[in-house]
């Protein structure tokens, strides 16, 4: 039997979470970030789902998303209705789940060549 590793080509993925990082196809970062199949913007300042809110909307929307996905750490959080809101105004569809949850929907996505951001919520 031939094993071989498959590396995607043309886009940033996840190769792996865990509780303080997550490691990307060129780096591992402990900070929380925002990543597009193009771009990673290191250090976004948010350190808790629960501190999100309208101000924050901005710095996803500026990566000209379809879709977002906010990995909010080792548990699903929800952040409050204005932050969501803010998205749905806009006609950018968000969804809010754990961090590996979001990862594996990220590389999925960002595979199939959609517009997706994720932001990743690390304790700092």
């Amino acid at each position: 039997m031939d094993l071989s590793l498959n590396r995607p080509e043309g886009y940033l993925f996840v190769r792996r979470t865990s509780a303080g990082s997550v490691i990307l196809s060129d780096r591992e970062l402990d900070h929380s970030f925002l990543l597009a199949p193009d771009r990673v913007v290191e250090r976004w300042p948010v350190d808790n789902a629960r501190a999100l809110d309208a101000s924050h909307v901005e710095s996803l929307l500026a990566l000209r998303p379809e879709l977002v996905l906010l990995g909010t750490g080792q548990r699903q959080v929800f952040p409050v209705a204005a932050f969501l809101a803010g998205f749905l105004r806009r006609g950018v569809g968000i969804e809010v789940m754990d961090n590996a949850a979001a990862a594996r929907t990220y590389n999925l996505l960002a595979g199939e060549g959609r517009k997706v951001v994720a932001g990743f919520i690390l304790p700092g």
